[in-house]
């Protein structure tokens, strides 16, 4: 296994989630986004970074609006 999502919602027990899927042999990790972005997303980021070490890719799961819209083209 290479990829972990994590889920959790306390920085802390991202850490906790990032260790485990370590001890597995994953090596990239994936935080669902629950704050958009916002500080809490930040902190997460933070603490899975560090759970993680400087040899895993940690990424934030990207927003996506759910009815995303093309652009309206002008005439």
């Amino acid at each position: 296994m290479n990829d972990a999502y994590i889920t959790a919602a306390r920085p802390q027990d991202v850490a906790k989630e990032v260790e485990s899927g370590r001890g597995r042999g994953c090596r990239s990790f994936t935080l669902r986004s629950i704050d958009h972005g916002g500080m809490l997303d930040r902190e997460r980021l933070g603490a899975a970074r560090y759970a993680a070490g400087v040899q895993a890719g940690v990424r934030l799961e990207a927003d996506e609006p759910a009815a995303a819209a093309p652009s309206a083209r002008r005439m």
